[in-house]
Parts: structure tokens; C-alpha cells; sequence
């Protein structure tokens, strides 16, 4: 007997989604990762790149993702499944790519990865389209269980700086105090567990009660902190080389690399490829306008990078550190520099607070992709869902957080995956990381893309979008930037190139293109390095 809700839940408004979808997307990608990749790629010039494929990439995905959610009123494997058609050429020849794929790699002796992809190439005969709402689900899982354990690090590091012991007087005694805390089980998992903890605890209250009621509490809060961060950041003696260095381009420093990484952040900060914003957008009312919901939810989570790095930049600099620092920037560098400047403890505290709040708006998103495709598709209630698979992920990352820094503790996984697939990769943790970020993410946003733009098509997409959007995608593009968009004679059906055409260009050939080379190039098979 199945106990499947007969009332599907919805936010509650507008700014419950945006908050919520927010959330989603803001979390440890902007505040952890954003910086250090702008201090590796030059400051202000990257930033502007990062802007233009948010704007020409990201928010025209993220759209898509949104009204297949909404449309569907399901999860991503059923939304995929309802709007698939019975038989796909663009499936088909995708699925002989991948078969041909894995009959070459088997001449050169890699069977494992070549079973693998035969047998994906023989999956996507059977299941076409719905292969990539698996995908999605599957991404999910996968992204908790080793972002749990990061975010399990800013739990531990926020008692750490409420008891003052981030007081280090330089990067070398910050490093081996954080290499030790990693690499200890006991603070490793604990803390995995409390984050997963926090998370399941959420979504087992449900859309209303949990994921838009916390989302509305935990968002102004975070953004709160961080302009607390970014004024004592900037009345710091020697402040202002920070802020020049992040704010003024130099386009010396940019090459076609630089451009891929932010491509790819750009698509990882906006949760976009794992499910996440097709499940968000299946609690949207009908009413509601996307447009301008997709406009919101990208304006926040640019917002808030933006932000992160006016909070670091500066501090950085001041206190004579490099911004080059890489992943150690924020749990090797920045407790040092916390540590030089008066009421440090303090100011840790709420830096690193303000990273495990980014974490957790995002990490229940990950785990309501996985719970909502079980209570949608399997018929589990929420609460059942909610834990198990929390505890399921909490077992997975309790892997990722043993090996984080080596296989030493897992030494029999290494030597079969090492034995069928040959991974290279330094621990069970960077292979999960290599495997959804590198691999699920681009090829969800790509095969998202091409769904839309050609399977269910982009005037159906259009049609959904238009709901509680007027027809403001119809508006001339012109006519709307010379603010003429209600004046008859410039809002001729002559016109051509509206927002809604521009949009479908985007989805058809310019984000599934852009999206390859990034995949092509996060994987390592494109190489555009001068």
C-alpha cells in the first residue's frame, strides 16, 4: 500500500522560492571557492568574465530548469519521464556515441570504464530521456556525501573559533593545525554527521514547514553576516589594495583557461545540472512569474559572491598575505589573518558561521532532489525518505571524510577501483568529488539544454514560462532596453529578436556548446592552457 501524498506541497510565494531557490544556489561554491579561483586568475578581469557566462549561460539553464519543474509537478527522473517522447533520434545517436565510446576504450585494455559505458549506451536505448533526471538524482546523492564533509569542517572550525583555538601565528602552524583536524576521524565524521543532521532534520518537515521557513530565517542572516564581514574588512589599514586588486580588471591575466573555469563555476554555483532547480521549480505555482524568479535567484547568489570576496580580498591583503593562496585560502589563510586583527576569535566565528549557513541552504537542496524522486516515484512518505537516505549519504561521505586527504584508510576500495577503472584520483573523496562536479553536473546542464531546446521544444518551454510571466518574453529587445515595450508601434510581431528568441537560441546552440567545451575541458580533454 503506498502511503504517496495526494496533495503536492508549494512554496508559499514568490519570495519563499527565491529564498529557498537561493539558498540552493549559494553555498560553499561562492564563498569558499569563488575567491580563491579569482585570486588564482587574476581579481577584477575574472570577475567580469564570471558575470558574462552567468548571464549568457547560467540564467538561460537555469530557466529551463525551472519549467520543467513546474510543468511536470515532479521530481527530475519524472519530469523527464512525462515529457520524453516514446522513441528519440537525438537519444539514439547520443547512445551509439557512448556505445562507440566504450568499444574503443576496450581495445585499449580499460574494460572497466568500457562495461560501463556499453552498458550506459545500452541504458539509453531502453530509457532515452530519463536517463538524465537519473543523472540528476543520482548527482544529488553523490555531491552531499562529500560537500557534507567540507561543511562538517566550518561546523568544527565555528567552535574552534568560539573557544580561540584558530590562534595561529602564521599560514605554516594554520595549515598543520587543519591538515590534523581533517585527517582525525573522530572530528571528521562527527561533524559530517551533525551537518547531515541539520539537513535531514529540514527537509523532514517538509517544502512549507522546513526547506522555505529555515530558507527565510537562514538567507537574511547569512547576508547579514557578510556585510558585517565586508565593513570591519574594509577599515582595515592597507585595505584598499584588496578591493583594487578584485575590482580592477586587468585583462593581461586572462586567457581561454581562465575563461572555461569560470564557465564552469559559473554552472556549479547555480546548482544547475543535479536536479536541484527542477525539483525547487515542481513546487512553483502557476502563477508565479520565472522570469523574473530566474532573474532574482541569480542576482542573489552573484550578489553574495561578489560579496564573499569584498569580505576576503581585503582582509587578505591587509594583513600582507597573496590572494593566489588556492583551497587553503579560507581554513589555512584567513584564520591567520583573523588571528592578527583585534576580537579576532569573533570575527572567525562569524565567518565561518556564515560559510556552514551557505552550506546548509544548499545542502538541503541536494537532499530533497534524492527524497523527493522516492516520495514522487516510489510513493514513500517524506519523513521515511528524509532519513534514509540521510543516513545513506551520512555513510557515503563518512568514507569521503576517512580518506580526505589519501587512500591510506581505504586502501581495499583504492585497489578495486584502481583495478577497474584505474583512478588516479588521491583519495575516495576526490574521486566523488571528480565524478559529480566533473562529469554529472556539465552533462546534466548539457543534456538539460538539449531537452528543452529540442526534445519538448522551445515553444512548449515558452508556453510554460509564459504563466504568470505575461508576455513580457514577446517584447521587443530593443524597444524594452529603450524602455518603449507598451508602445504599439515598437512591439510589432515583425520583430524578431525578442528575449523569448534570444532565450531559445541560447538553449538550442550557444549553452549546450559552451557547456561541452567546459565538460571537455573539466575532464581534462581539452587543453587550452597558454
Amino acid at each position: 500500500m503506498s502511503d504517496k501524498p495526494t496533495i503536492r506541497e508549494h512554496w508559499s510565494g514568490a519570495w519563499g522560492f527565491i529564498l529557498a531557490a537561493a539558498g540552493s544556489a549559494i553555498g560553499l561554491g561562492n564563498i569558499w571557492k569563488f575567491p580563491y579561483i579569482t585570486g588564482e586568475n587574476g581579481g577584477g578581469a575574472f570577475v567580469l568574465v564570471y558575470l558574462l557566462c552567468i548571464a549568457v549561460i547560467g540564467a538561460p539553464v537555469m530557466i529551463c530548469e525551472f519549467a520543467l519543474g513546474r510543468h511536470t509537478q515532479r521530481n527530475p527522473v519524472g519530469a523527464f519521464q512525462a515529457l520524453s517522447p516514446k522513441t528519440s533520434v537525438l537519444a539514439h545517436l547520443v547512445g551509439i556515441g557512448v556505445l562507440l565510446a566504450g568499444l574503443f576504450l576496450l581495445l585499449f585494455g580499460s574494460w572497466g570504464w568500457s562495461v560501463l559505458l556499453i552498458a550506459l549506451g545500452l541504458l539509453i536505448f531502453r530509457y532515452g530521456w530519463t536517463l538524465v533526471g537519473v543523472m540528476g538524482v543520482t548527482a544529488g546523492f553523490t555531491i552531499l556525501s562529500f560537500y557534507s564533509v567540507v561543511a562538517g569542517w566550518t561546523i568544527g572550525y565555528i567552535w574552534k573559533a568560539a573557544t580561540n583555538q584558530l590562534n595561529f601565528a602564521n599560514v605554516a602552524m594554520a595549515k598543520e593545525h587543519f591538515d590534523h583536524f581533517i585527517l582525525h576521524p573522530g572530528w571528521a565524521i562527527g561533524c559530517h554527521f551533525l551537518f547531515m543532521l541539520l539537513c535531514v532534520l529540514i527537509v523532514y518537515k517538509g517544502v512549507r514547514s522546513g526547506i522555505e521557513r529555515w530558507s527565510k530565517i537562514l538567507m537574511p542572516v547569512l547576508f547579514l553576516i557578510i556585510l558585517v564581514l565586508i565593513v570591519r574588512s574594509l577599515t582595515l589599514p592597507g585595505a584598499m589594495a584588496g578591493v583594487r586588486f578584485y575590482l580592477t580588471p586587468d585583462f593581461s591575466k586572462i586567457n581561454a583557461n581562465s575563461v572555461l573555469i569560470a564557465l564552469g563555476h559559473a554552472f556549479f554555483s547555480l546548482s544547475l545540472g543535479m536536479g536541484a532547480m527542477i525539483t525547487y521549480g515542481s513546487y512553483i505555482s502557476r502563477e508565479e512569474n520565472l522570469f523574473s524568479a530566474t532573474l532574482s535567484v541569480v542576482g542573489l547568489d552573484t550578489l553574495i559572491a561578489l560579496m564573499a570576496g569584498l569580505a576576503i580580498f581585503p582582509a587578505v591583503f591587509a594583513q600582507g598575505f597573496g590572494p593566489d593562496a588556492g583551497p587553503g585560502l579560507v581554513f589555512q589563510v584567513l584564520p591567520t589573518v583573523f588571528h592578527q586583527i583585534p576580537f579576532g576569535a569573533f570575527w572567525a566565528f562569524l565567518f565561518f558561521l556564515l560559510l556552514m549557513i551557505a552550506a546548509l541552504t544548499s545542502g538541503i537542496s541536494l537532499l530533497e532532489v534524492v527524497t523527493a524522486y522516492f516520495v514522487d516515484e516510489r510513493g514513500w512518505a517524506r519523513h521515511r525518505a528524509a532519513v534514509a537516505f540521510g543516513l545513506a549519504i551520512f555513510l557515503l561521505g563518512s568514507l569521503c571524510a576517512i580518506s580526505v586527504a589519501d587512500w591510506s584508510r581505504l586502501e581495499g576500495l583504492q585497489a578495486v577501483l584502481l583495478k577497474i577503472f584505474g583512478t588516479t584520483k588521491a583519495s575516495f573523496f576526490d574521486t566523488m568529488d571528480n565524478l559529480s562536479s566533473n562529469w554529472f553536473l556539465p552533462l546534466g546542464g548539457l543534456f538539460i539544454a538539449l531537452f528543452t531546446g529540442w526534445i519538448w521544444g522551445t515553444k512548449h518551454a515558452l508556453d510554460e514560462i509564459r504563466h504568470g510571466s505575461s508576455n513580457f518574453g514577446d517584447v521587443h529587445l530593443f524597444s524594452l532596453l529603450a524602455g518603449l515595450k507598451d508602445d504599439p508601434s515598437h512591439n510589432s510581431r515583425i520583430h524578431v529578436v525578442t528575449l523569448a528568441s534570444l532565450w531559445g537560441i541560447f538553449i538550442r546552440f550557444i549553452s549546450p556548446v559552451a557547456v561541452l567545451i567546459a565538460f571537455l575541458h573539466t575532464v581534462g580533454w581539452l587543453d587550452l592552457r597558454p
